[in-house]
């Protein structure tokens, strides 16, 4: 079943037509969503996000409609950006997990362990007390993603969230957003490697969708535009 469903979706910011006629369904469990600067890629990805609203066109995500179920779907939709230093709210590495709970209804013992447990998965228990800006980029991200996996959201959307890391931390951000898991991941990326990582693919070029597919088939279609 899909979880994503687009129907001649249309997406105006002021007096810019950004999306238009955006036709899809998408059930794999991992996407990445490529393109050109400028394309709408990162609109897209706000548009599933709840973070951006149709002009027009039917939307469904995770069975919902962004319109009329926005509190219930941002309960099950984790976002993560390419610049972490804009989703850290908290002073500390460990408050900043524990805020991203704080419209969960759970008893304070089940928040606690949850955020102990996601602070382990992500590496960061020795830095728990630390000033959260302090952390290094790669640091940031992956508090980031810590807030954002601690809430176990159905969906994750990652927009270039390896855009301003070195190799290592890049590589390691990415192997948590791919491990294995209840999540679906929503993939906005330049990077064709991992793209390829991804189970399907969407090419969005001047504001619309024109591929939909597995990866070396939408990579390729990409490559062939960029040469005209």
């Amino acid at each position: 079943m899909s979880y994503l469903d687009l129907d001649d979706v249309h997406v105006r910011l002021g007096d810019t037509q950004v999306l238009r006629n955006v036709t899809c369904s998408l059930d794999q469990r991992t996407v990445a969503v490529i393109g050109e600067n400028g394309s709408g890629k990162s609109t897209f990805a706000r548009l599933v996000g709840g973070l951006a609203r149709a002009e027009s066109g039917a939307i469904r995500i995770l069975g919902l409609d962004p319109a009329q179920d926005a509190s219930r779907l941002r309960r099950r939709i984790a976002v993560v950006f390419s610049n972490p230093d804009t989703q850290i709210v908290m002073p500390t590495v460990i408050e900043d997990v524990a805020f991203s709970l704080r419209s969960e209804k759970l008893p304070r013992e089940e928040k606690a362990q949850r955020v102990t447990e996601a602070l382990e998965r992500f590496g960061l228990t020795a830095v728990a007390d630390h000033a959260s800006h302090d952390l290094s980029g790669g640091q940031k991200q992956l508090l980031a993603l810590c807030g954002a996996f601690v809430r176990r959201p159905d969906l994750v959307i990652a927009d270039e969230p390896t855009a301003y890391l070195d190799a290592r931390n890049a590589r390691r951000v990415a192997d948590h957003l791919f491990e294995e898991g209840a999540h679906r991941l929503l993939l906005v990326t330049h990077d064709m490697t991992l793209a390829q990582r991804c189970d399907s693919a969407v090419l969005v070029h001047d504001g619309t969708i024109v591929a939909v597919g597995p990866p070396d088939a939408t990579i390729a279609a990409y490559e062939e535009r960029l040469r005209c």
